[in-house]
């Protein structure tokens, strides 16, 4: 009897070492194969969306004379190899500085470009999210006004015929709190959960929801000792499990590979102020930097998109001295 217990354990040993690692449990390997400055030609460029339509790459991003200005406009530039770029719109505003462009296509095929924003003063609140639809990235429809005044819905992900986002609230009477929305036309939004997280300061997010419809929230805090978090849910994602990284982010940007595994673009801060892509083990909440792309100073606020079989990055950053956007292409395996 002792024999055969013993055989059993062997037995178990064994089938152990040849099972192969599943995939979010392997090191992804990455390697910057190009990096292009895109667009300089404004004071102050930052804060990138990036996405595919019709065959051609669509990059948007906020111009204005300074990080914070009241001259915020959202630009959209058009390419159809990744290297040569055209500026085909330029979407402002006269009563809001706007900031935070987001784009994507949705379910009907055409362009939503999303962004906030702040209002100049005086006015009734300070901020308000916005959208525009376009067929062709030059032609923009009028601003419709998303979410709840002073939310801030700082992104969108598409997903089975709706579209999330989360809003971060930024008035300054009341508490901190971050607040789920959905909307089937990216016109009108309703709430999903209302104090999604209502401690410390969280604000920027970004969402990937997984074939068996499982939604993962990227999530940045701020304030003394704030660290991300990693939220999940399943559906109807009214309840919420979170699990602290114990990093510090910023301009969180979530990606899923197509074989499982979780890549994470993201501002790091020590020792020095970087845009790196990281992976992220979703089971034990965990971050891994993999490669620092080239930034520093005024950086981050990356999107990603895979085609062609590379992760084409785009992102904005100041190390060559002005704050630029930058579209890197990366090999992974």
């Amino acid at each position: 009897m002792k024999n055969a217990s013993l055989l059993c354990v062997a037995c178990l040993v064994l089938l152990c070492l040849a099972a192969p690692l599943q995939a979010n449990d392997k090191p992804v390997q990455l390697k910057l194969e190009s990096v292009q400055k895109i667009w300089d030609k404004d004071p102050h460029n930052a804060f990138t969306g990036l996405t595919r339509f019709k065959d051609k790459w669509y990059c948007v991003f906020r111009t204005g004379k300074a990080h914070v200005s009241p001259d915020g406009a959202l630009q959209v530039l058009e390419s159809e190899d990744g290297k040569d770029w055209t500026p085909v719109a330029r979407v402002t505003s006269e009563t809001a500085d706007l900031r935070d462009a987001k784009i994507s296509v949705t379910p009907e095929g055409q362009l939503m470009l999303s962004g906030a924003g702040a209002l100049h003063q005086p006015a009734p609140y300070r901020h308000q999210s916005m959208s525009w639809f376009s067929d062709d990235g030059k032609h923009w429809s009028k601003a419709h006004t998303i979410g709840d005044p002073n939310l801030w819905l700082w992104g969108n992900k598409w997903h089975d015929g709706d579209v999330y986002s989360i809003g971060y609230h930024t008035g300054k009477e009341g508490p901190r709190f971050t607040r789920l929305y959905k909307s089937s036309d990216g016109k009108n939004f309703e709430t999903v959960v209302d104090k999604l997280i209502d401690e410390g300061y969280s604000n920027e997010s970004s969402l990937v929801f997984t074939k068996d419809n499982t939604c993962y929230c990227l999530l940045r805090r701020d304030g003394k000792g704030a660290t991300g978090l990693l939220g999940i849910s399943k559906p109807p994602y009214t309840k919420w499990e979170w699990k602290d990284l114990g990093i510090k982010i910023g301009g969180p940007e979530l990606f899923q590979l197509p074989d499982g595994r979780f890549l994470a673009t993201v501002r790091l801060y020590s020792p020095k102020v970087r845009t790196s892509i990281c992976q992220l083990d979703v089971e034990n909440g965990k971050l891994t930097e993999l490669l620092a792309l080239p930034s520093g100073g005024d950086t981050s606020y990356a999107n990603m998109v895979l085609h062609d079989g590379l992760l084409n990055v785009s992102y904005y950053s100041s190390h060559e001295g002005k704050t630029s956007i930058y579209f890197a292409k990366v090999s992974y395996k």
